[in-house]
């Protein structure tokens, strides 16, 4: 398996606030993390460096090829929380940070299954056949409103509150974590994007892409279109196939 990953600071923000890690354990067995951070002057930054860092620590320390599936859920679950108390911890320590928190999406993929561990409007895909399934649910106003009827996914994506999320890592003390499991299989790509790619890429451009590029050429690609339609955040990307 494979692994690419890339961030872009967009068109208009001074600074990225995003950060990701990713590592490749063994040919079947590859993990990857994306966060994006929120809040304070440099905030958003600290928060999401945190948790990507913090949480490449524990993989790297913990995982254990022995492991059960059960396990490893535990472990990502863990690291994830642990992240949320260092970073509100940090902020309590240091009252200019008062507030940062970073969304998450962390994703675990061994023999077949997709250990995913979700915070926020980051979002991982899977795209296999031509087909693309949002295994994340965001965590946000707008999403909300579309689950109640309100609104359209569509009218979700042009909402002027479409970034205002409902889950963060960092804010309080304690946090609730999405644990998902998929199916991964032999021609799948699993992507993961902070909203700075999202918010800006239709569907039928996130297949499209997929389906003509691979590698560093399909991560390129993804951020400059999502640059091309105005580039308006910081912009995450990393698939893995």
């Amino acid at each position: 398996m494979r692994v690419y990953s890339k961030t872009d600071i967009g068109l208009y923000r001074k600074e990225n606030q995003d950060s990701s890690s990713y590592g490749i354990i063994s040919p079947d067995c590859v993990w990857a993390v994306i966060c994006d951070g929120m809040g304070g002057v440099n905030g958003g930054k600290i928060a999401s460096a945190i948790a990507a860092e913090h949480i490449t620590e524990r993989i790297n320390r913990d995982y254990k090829a022995k492991m059960s599936d059960d396990d490893i859920a535990d472990m990502l679950i863990k690291a994830v929380e642990q992240s949320n108390s260092i970073i509100y911890n940090t902020a309590l320590r240091n009252p200019e940070l008062k507030g940062m928190g970073t969304t998450c999406d962390l994703v675990f993929i061994r023999e077949g299954i997709v250990h995913i561990v979700h915070v926020g409007d980051s979002r991982t895909y899977s795209i296999r056949n031509d087909m693309l399934l949002q295994i994340t649910e965001d965590h946000s106003l707008v999403q909300e409103m579309v689950n109640r009827g309100e609104l359209t996914p569509d009218e979700a994506m042009r909402h002027p509150n479409k970034n205002i999320i409902t889950r963060a890592i960092g804010v309080d003390e304690d946090i609730h974590i999405d644990y998902i499991e998929a199916e991964y299989a032999e021609g799948d790509v699993i992507l993961l994007c902070s909203d700075g790619l999202s918010n800006f890429i239709s569907r039928e451009e996130l297949i499209s892409s997929v389906n003509s590029s691979r590698g560093e050429l399909l991560v390129d690609t993804l951020v400059e279109i999502a640059k091309h339609h105005g580039g308006h955040d910081n912009i995450t990307v990393t698939v893995i196939y």
